[in-house]
């Protein structure tokens, strides 16, 4: 069945950073690691059946390592089948910080800089350009300060990108004419405007400047590299077999072209991945924010973690304090209005957190900042 154009959202909602309380006691010392993950499926099953969620998973990742991974619930509502810890998840805004990776890695190799403009890059589409976006650039796309818009309906452009026509390169470029053609909201670099088209543009500007598609840029530069073998892009599964979890909106939906956003938005949040995947690139940003990893430059290590002074929000990371982390914690979710994910990481305690269900909307924020707390209490103590 077709999906209604409205699908976009993505999320990435700071509001919910309050959802972990602080640390009540020391956290105990860390046990020896053993040779397979502990099982978590003991603690997310009450969470995922208090909140109706049709599958819920998580893992703890400690240093490079899952230590612990679950997965319960089905794959699809009234299916019997059972979700397993190798099944795929729809990442959502938990992209971002993949783009913005992405980026960073060209940008230590001279393919990009840090000050390329969309004028710039696109020197072609100056003419049609509305004043003010001669002076965004890269870290005001990745940040939300670009002044891009969050709604794309204007002037039809979000119904034509729906269309899918042409490649998926084809289909970024006229999402960036389709805002280029009116001022930006706001002047570049003054404002936080959280908007899936900042990303979507950088992801084009990456496009031009390497004549590939974000989409091969993405195994090129991250999932080949990080052993991400099983990582893509859209909702995953077959529709004819239950071989992949459902996203439900509320509904199960059968994997498709509008089962998931349209390529156009791809670089804001269309990639999925099994658990263990989305851990080795969690524990990538991990041992970036704890100085110990060469993927990328120290000092674009820092430009990816540190927010604009006086904000929160990173490059696809929103970055706060946080008691129970002893410190600095990298947050981000993500959404398609019919899948969940969330990611914390927490470099003092050098551990991540991972957690996604099947299931979009306010059920699966709460079960999953639920299960977040739960993760968090287990391997650290004190929730």
């Amino acid at each position: 069945m077709r999906r209604p154009l409205a699908l976009l959202p993505l999320l990435s909602v700071p509001a919910l950073f309050g959802a972990l309380p602080p640390a009540q006691r020391p956290a105990p010392p860390a046990s020896a690691p053993s040779s397979s993950p502990e099982s978590l499926d003991a603690l997310l099953e009450p969470i995922r059946a208090k909140h109706g969620l049709p599958a819920l998973a998580g893992a703890i990742v400690r240093g490079d390592r899952v230590v612990a991974i679950g997965a319960v619930g089905v794959r699809r509502h009234g299916s019997p089948t059972p979700v397993t810890t190798q099944d795929l998840w729809h990442l959502g805004s938990c992209t971002k910080s993949m783009t913005a990776t992405l980026i960073a890695r060209l940008v230590d190799r001279g393919v990009l800089s840090w000050d390329a403009t969309i004028a710039g890059v696109f020197p072609d589409r100056r003419p049609g350009m509305a004043e003010g976006w001669e002076r965004a650039s890269l870290p005001h796309l990745l940040t939300h300060r670009s002044g891009a818009p969050a709604d794309l309906s204007g002037d039809g452009l979000w119904g034509r990108l729906w269309r899918r026509e042409g490649s998926p390169t084809d289909q970024r470029l006229r999402l960036l004419d389709g805002v280029i053609v009116r001022p930006p909201l706001s002047q570049p670099g003054t404002k936080h405007l959280y908007a899936n088209a900042g990303f979507a543009i950088a992801g084009a500007m990456a496009e031009k400047a390497t004549g590939k598609a974000w989409e091969d840029l993405m195994r090129q530069e991250l999932f080949g590299p990080l052993g991400m073998s099983r990582a893509g892009f859209g909702a995953p599964g077959s529709a004819d077999r239950l071989d992949q979890p459902r996203g439900h909106g509320p509904g199960p939906v059968e994997p498709g072209p509008f089962a998931d956003n349209p390529p156009a938005i791809g670089p804001a949040g269309t990639v999925h991945a099994p658990l263990e995947d989305w851990a080795k690139y969690a524990a990538l940003h991990l041992s970036g924010a704890r100085g110990t990893s060469h993927f990328v430059q120290p000092e674009t290590w820092k430009r990816l973690h540190t927010p604009p002074e006086g904000e929160t929000y990173a490059c696809g990371w929103v970055v706060r304090e946080q008691g129970w982390a002893g410190g600095r914690t990298l947050w981000h979710n993500g959404s398609n209005t019919m899948w969940y994910a969330e990611v914390w990481i927490a470099p003092e305690k050098d551990v991540a957190f991972l957690t996604a269900t099947n299931l979009g909307g306010d059920a699966a924020r709460k079960g999953s900042a639920e299960a977040a707390t739960a993760l968090r209490g287990h391997a650290l103590g004190g929730g």
